[in-house]
């Protein structure tokens, strides 16, 4: 058999799991970056609605919970599809609370990912 044969054999098994890697890796890095941000993110929330600790506290929650958990499912494969609508309402979201709904060049990398 041919070395490509032999390659695609190998690689066959893993490059699903990392394509999926790959495809979720700009939510994975943002959950993990509220894990560690979590103060500045929830004081920005809280600064710039106006909302109070709780709700602020509550929106970070939600997208660091939304994002991982959307990452988790996706590469376990399991409720893929329900794991995208999440991801892609977490988008929606941080569009309206971020302020950036008007920033096209942020909008379209985040819309082309789903």
């Amino acid at each position: 058999q041919g070395e490509p044969d032999v390659f695609l054999r190998v690689t066959k098994q893993y490059l699903p799991h990392l394509a999926r890697l790959c495809l979720i890796s700009t939510f994975l890095e943002d959950g993990i970056r509220m894990w560690f941000q979590w103060n500045e993110q929830r004081d920005y929330i809280e600064a710039t609605w106006n909302c109070g600790y709780f709700l602020a506290t509550c929106f970070v929650l939600l997208n660091l919970i939304g994002q991982l958990g959307g990452c988790v499912l996706i590469l376990s494969r399991n409720f893929v599809q329900y794991a995208c609508f999440g991801l892609f309402g977490i988008i929606a979201l941080q569009t309206i609370a971020y302020s950036i709904l008007w920033d096209l060049k942020f909008l379209m990398r985040h819309v082309l990912i789903c």
